[in-house]
């Protein structure tokens, strides 16, 4: 698995990482949202590099022109509700692509000891067939990897993608190798994130990371 850390090199992106993380900008709610999405933009043109691309041939009003387009079918997926910012910066981008949907939540279990773990429980989703395919799965907080890896081994049943990019606004080095270990260190996945950081806390959030991403999108849930 390849893993690319966009904060490593100095670019606009750092902005929206600074304004997504500071405590009194991102009280705006629609100022966190766009930021979500202009990260998803910044990380869907770096991701278009590495497409396979064909010349394609146009007519303009003077003559004919020959034009390098993206070569490959694309599927667009996130996890609902946190995701749908990092989401639409992906499709602002790679407008042609098919739409995956897919929700996951975080739930407390025990275990016959009474220590208390995380699951991801998985339910509802909709994607066209992936085989074959180009799959993209935006979610923006990689805190453990279970949610990314739950929700590519559900879509896995609609087909085999060609390659996969799993791509997140902050992740932590626990995650990070947690899906190298569940995916066998696939050569055919490879790991965006805006930035990496280094703690991931007892309660299994992102330090100092930016707090609760959905709730700061769309507004605490109960």
């Amino acid at each position: 698995m390849k893993v690319i850390n966009l904060s490593e090199q100095n670019s606009v992106l750092n902005q929206f990482l600074r304004e997504i993380r500071d405590v009194d900008i991102q009280r705006d709610s629609l100022r966190f949202r766009r930021n979500i999405e202009r990260i998803g933009e910044v990380m869907a043109i770096e991701m278009s590099k590495q497409l396979h691309y064909t010349p394609t041939k146009v007519q303009t009003p003077l003559a004919e022109a020959t034009v390098n387009t993206i070569a490959e079918p694309l599927v667009l997926a996130t996890i609902l509700r946190a995701g749908l910012p990092l989401y639409q910066g992906f499709l602002n981008i790679f407008d042609h692509a098919e739409n995956a949907f897919l929700s996951a939540y975080r739930r407390v279990v025990k275990d016959a000891e009474g220590k208390e773990d995380i699951e991801i429980v998985a339910e509802y989703m909709a994607s066209p067939s992936i085989e074959g395919k180009t799959l993209v799965i935006a979610d923006p907080m990689l805190a453990t990897g279970m949610s990314m890896e739950a929700s590519y081994i559900s879509l896995l049943k609609h087909g085999k993608p060609r390659h996969t990019h799993m791509c997140c606004t902050i992740g932590t080095p626990q995650a990070v190798e947690y899906l190298r270990n569940a995916l066998n260190d696939s050569e055919d996945v490879t790991l965006w994130c805006a930035a990496i950081d280094p703690v991931l806390n007892e309660h299994k959030y992102i330090v100092p990371g930016l707090g609760d991403a959905g709730d700061l999108c769309f507004g605490v849930k109960l």
